[in-house]
């Protein structure tokens, strides 16, 4: 009997002992991943990350000693859904609570969507609205209008105090990264230039939704440009007439009699393409107009609901007419 209750005390030792290093373990993993680095290193937190994302990628980064423990502390202080996207300023010297609460501050960028099919004046408006503090509009308008169609649409992470030439360079090298690097191959073999395709991209990005779509637009417009027939397209005419005040608009469906106004950008009026882009194409129109459908189809026109009809002759172009907008 006095041998069951050695052994029973020796287990039960082990037992808590067992407990106190399990303690101290979990203890251990709320601590700072180094005290002794102070410096801080940049963390970006794209948007929807998931929060096993973020804490996976924290601790590669060597900011957090476990994955799970900075779940189960943000879960346990109901943070999961508090936590920002954007850039911080972290250090392996901050507790788990204090990285924690970090993250659910504000940072010091925004994040912002430039949206395809836009053109300078819309993206400078769009960015004097938001809390950049050291932007100017003007400043920006007067650069970016000169770059019309290579102001690469896309989210942002920009820092609070960008100028407005450091937001106008993230753009254009943006679309240097993307397009004119990424998409270098296409362009070597396609039979118009650099600008020629932005151009024609560009009024494919406002004349059709959806890749498909694109292509199809873009093999009419080029078949038009082709045989020196005028392009007609109603975006040219809009980005022409420029901003509706009536309609607070830049983009305002043009009347019959806006066929005739005087303008360079008017395809109506003149063969061939405009002087520049209209917009700022996004990379699925510019891949349509480097890979256009090749079609007979010489006409196109949009029905009620947003659709598209397609004819090779006038006569069918004037009958889709008739049946989808009269």
């Amino acid at each position: 009997m006095k041998s069951f209750f050695k052994n029973l005390t020796a287990v039960g030792a082990g037992l808590i002992i067992c407990l106190a290093g399990l303690g101290f373990y979990i203890f251990t993993q709320f601590q700072p991943a180094d005290s002794q680095i102070k410096t801080s290193t940049s963390f970006v937190i794209p948007k929807g990350q998931a929060v096993s994302v973020i804490a996976n990628r924290l601790k590669a980064a060597g900011l957090i000693k476990n994955p799970l423990a900075f779940r189960i502390l943000a879960k346990a202080q109901k943070l999961e859904n508090q936590i920002q996207a954007g850039s911080f300023e972290l250090s392996p010297s901050l507790s788990l609570n204090q990285l924690v609460l970090e993250l659910t501050k504000g940072t010091n960028d925004l994040w912002i969507t430039i949206p395809e099919g836009w053109r300078a004046e819309e993206i400078a408006e769009m960015l004097g609205r938001q809390n950049l503090t050291d932007f100017n509009q003007t400043e920006f308008t007067d650069l970016a209008t000169a770059s019309e169609g290579y102001l690469f649409p896309d989210t942002y992470l920009i820092p609070k105090m960008s100028t407005s030439q450091s937001v106008y360079h993230l753009l254009t090298n943006t679309f240097d990264k993307k397009v004119a690097q990424g998409l270098s191959t296409e362009f070597a073999i396609s039979s118009h230039t650099l600008a020629e395709n932005m151009t024609m991209a560009s009024i494919v990005e406002r004349e059709a939704r959806g890749y498909e779509q694109m292509r199809h637009v873009a093999g009419i417009l080029w078949h038009r440009w082709e045989i020196h027939m005028a392009l007609q397209a109603d975006a040219t005419i809009q980005y022409a007439k420029g901003y509706n005040q009536l309609e607070k608009s830049w983009w305002t469906p043009p009347t019959a009699a806006d066929r005739i106004f005087p303008s360079p950008f008017n395809t109506y009026l003149r063969p061939g393409l405009p002087p520049h882009p209209i917009a700022n194409p996004g990379l699925e129109a510019i891949r349509a107009t480097l890979d256009p459908i090749k079609t007979n189809d010489l006409f196109y026109l949009h029905d009620r609901q947003g659709g598209l009809h397609y004819a090779k002759t006038l006569e069918v172009h004037n009958q889709n007419i008739q049946q989808y907008l009269k």
